[in-house]
């Protein structure tokens, strides 16, 4: 959180908003304001004050140091949300992006980190990850996700943003113009644009990315099609072979961000859209959502030789995933226990969504049928007040208003069903939201509650 709050006053400092010579908050006033601990707060003003971002004035405070707008490019990323808190013992967390980690099998995850640390150190790691997890890997995708994938064509990363983030230094240049999804993944937003891509909203609708009217120059369009995040649509096969034909027409590649594919509960999981095209698609998964995000790794699978170039990139940018948590998954997928694990998970997630659902009775619901969240419908005046009565019954909830929206006209709550302790504690959570979601349209429409409260 501290690394995120760096970044965030890096770019109001850079960009003007936090001007030369502006006072800062108290670290502990503005702890408060965000949510998050005074340490949190001072080990990111401290990072500033030994980068030269801010100065102290004796006993008056801190201060953006003169000249540093000027001294920073004036092409940043945009803006971030703020930092999201940590729950606190006893709230109920139903905001998305999170995979429940009470289900994990102990033994058989501290069987495979004990065995994985005694790895010997290694001088020289190859860019393409351990061999043997990549072979583990492609038969895992295999099985997985119904799609070949050539060991030659699978580099290990560290997530699919990482992922994400080491196509783009490969095939962007700054100004190339990329399509993302509105409403669309925030941090695939701030990886694109850190890497001086210009941004080019594409809509979506219930059914995911409208690939009718993509601009015909743009070199990337970066897609969610196998749950749309956030708003959960399942991009159709008419519509993905579309998008696949426009790819082939344009010379664009498409990067196919596969977070949450596992997991459908009407049918079997859609084979990932990789599979139809190798050639225009780029294919990112990650460990975070079948496992933990404490894992830190993920894959890309794409043509060989656009592989081949990204590991070439990658040594040049020095980066690498840790060798200990690569060979952790391999014994997982070599042993089977990641997909018994999965196949675990995916009644475990089943019953979770159906808690929800029965919770949320009445409301107009959407993205239920795969994935970890889904959408309430309702007024945005609604959306922001249930947030804020919500925290005061203990319950964390999201708006579709922490997403960037773009000309979409729906707004709602985001309901994550991956983070809450058990099915009881889920379920009361969603009664919460339900009951504030009833009283707040009571209000707005102007009918008694008996509460005294307003909305908006």
């Amino acid at each position: 959180m501290s690394a995120q709050l760096v970044g965030q006053l890096r770019v109001a400092m850079g960009e003007g908003r936090l001007a030369a010579g502006e006072r800062l908050p108290a670290s502990r006033a503005l702890a408060g304001v965000l949510g998050v601990s005074r340490t949190v707060v001072t080990a990111a003003y401290e990072q500033l004050y030994a980068e030269g971002w801010l100065e102290g004035r004796h006993g008056s405070g801190t201060y953006v140091t003169d000249g540093v707008a000027a001294s920073r490019a004036p092409e940043r990323p945009p803006p971030t949300r703020t930092a999201r808190r940590a729950a606190i013992p006893g709230e109920i967390d139903l905001r998305s992006g999170l995979a429940w980690v009470g289900a994990l099998d102990s033994p058989a995850w501290r069987r495979a980190w004990r065995l994985a640390s005694g790895m010997p150190p290694q001088q020289r790691q190859d860019p393409h990850g351990l061999p043997g997890l990549r072979v583990a890997l492609a038969g895992y995708i295999r099985r997985s996700r119904g799609v070949p994938c050539p060991v030659d064509g699978l580099l290990v990363t560290r997530g699919a943003t990482n992922g994400l983030d080491l196509l783009a230094a490969t095939v962007l240049r700054a100004g190339d113009r990329v399509g993302v999804e509105e409403p669309g993944y925030l941090r695939a937003r701030a990886v694109l644009a850190g890497r001086g891509a210009e941004l080019v909203p594409c809509p979506v609708d219930e059914h995911g990315l409208v690939v009718d009217g993509l601009p015909d120059d743009l070199r990337l369009v970066y897609t969610t099609p196998s749950h749309q995040f956030p708003m959960g649509g399942v991009l159709p096969v008419p519509r993905r072979r579309a998008l696949l034909a426009w790819a082939r027409r344009t010379g664009a590649i498409v990067a196919e961000d596969d977070y949450d594919g596992e997991f459908r509960y009407d049918v079997a999981p859609l084979p990932a859209l990789y599979g139809l095209d190798p050639d225009v698609v780029v294919y990112l998964g990650t460990t975070s959502k079948i496992l933990t995000a404490d894992m830190g790794v993920g894959w890309l699978v794409g043509r060989p030789d656009l592989v081949a170039d990204i590991a070439l990139r990658r040594e040049e940018l020095n980066d690498r995933t840790a060798v200990v948590p690569q060979d952790a998954l391999r014994l997982l997928l070599e042993r089977g226990d990641l997909d018994r694990h999965v196949r675990r998970m995916r009644g475990e997630y089943a019953r979770r969504r159906n808690v929800v659902v029965d919770a949320l009775r009445g409301l107009p619901v959407r993205g239920d049928t795969a994935g970890l969240h889904l959408v309430v419908e309702v007024p945005a005046a609604v959306a922001g007040w249930v947030v804020g009565a919500a925290v005061e019954r203990g319950v964390l909830v999201e708006t579709l208003e922490h997403h960037p929206r773009g000309p979409w006209r729906a707004s709602g709550l985001v309901i994550g069903y991956g983070t809450a302790a058990d099915l009881a504690e889920l379920r009361k959570g969603c009664e919460v939201v339900r009951e504030l979601v009833e009283r707040g349209q009571l209000d707005m429409a102007g009918g008694p509650t008996g509460t005294g409260s307003e909305v908006g």
